[in-house]
């Protein structure tokens, strides 16, 4: 089996800070990780290849320095990485970026599966994998919690609703999003740390992918982030004395004041 995992690089979410002047995330000087829900979805490609057979290609968008997801990615047993680069590709926003990475995954050729987070901690939209999907013309199943069975042709998975769970049978190709409830990321063990250190990782810009320059980087995305800003700080509530009656009576006065 086939599969690519595509994942993101992300600021450690802990130390996330907001230039005031351009309300735009500070980036510089701030430890990158893996995106927590794309750990989830490499441990899946891991343990399937370990059921099936076959080869994991790990794929990232980013500046140069996202090479280190790829390695930490091939660390836990990924076969090789990609890292899709340009300057061409700077401000995509979710339609060019799933553009983008569904050019690499039809650059790399044939697969089986491709398996991504639910979402990324930095943006929260969700909308990458399914665009990828849309963008391959491949089925697409969402928050995936657990793998079943799985052929050649077909696979069988559940996947997680707010009330349970539904039991969805997609042929393949297909893309999956997982959720961190579908299995328990590796640590890495030191024979594949140190695969991960010798491996070469390919690089592919514009040029290499041939993308229509009209449908990538800020020119191609039709949604702009207009502003980011912190959410001001929650104040201490007012606590309500005396008998039931004489609260009701405080409660009204405060409402009256409010829609006044």
């Amino acid at each position: 089996m086939n599969i690519i995992v595509c994942i993101k690089q992300v600021p450690e979410t802990t130390e996330v800070r907001i230039n005031p002047e351009t309300n735009t995330l500070i980036r510089e000087g701030v430890k990158s990780i893996i995106n927590p829900f794309d750990m989830y979805a490499i441990e899946e490609s891991v343990r399937l290849k370990e059921r099936f057979g076959g080869k994991i290609t790990i794929v990232t968008m980013g500046p140069p320095q996202a090479d280190a997801a790829l390695r930490e990615a091939i660390s836990m047993g990924a076969d090789e990485g990609v890292l899709v680069c340009d300057r061409a590709f700077a401000g995509s926003d979710t339609w060019a970026t799933s553009y983008t990475l569904a050019g690499a995954i039809k650059k790399i050729g044939t697969f089986d599966l491709v398996i991504c987070g639910k979402q990324a901690s930095d943006g929260d939209t969700a909308q990458v994998g399914p665009g990828i999907a849309t963008h391959l013309n491949i089925p697409q199943v969402t928050y995936v919690k657990k793998v079943e069975e799985a052929t050649d042709k077909s696979m069988r998975v559940e996947r997680m609703l707010e009330e349970g769970f539904e039991i969805i049978e997609t042929p393949l190709p297909a893309l999956l999003t997982v959720v961190k409830e579908i299995n328990e990321p590796r640590i890495p063990s030191l024979k594949g740390l140190l695969r991960a250190k010798s491996s070469k990782i390919t690089m592919w810009g514009q040029k290499e992918l041939g993308l229509d320059p009209q449908k990538i980087g800020l020119c191609g995305s039709p949604t702009q982030v207009v502003k980011i800003f912190t959410p001001p700080q929650r104040v201490g509530g007012q606590i309500l004395k005396g008998e039931i009656p004489e609260i009701a009576a405080q409660i009204v006065e405060l409402v009256r004041s409010e829609v006044n």
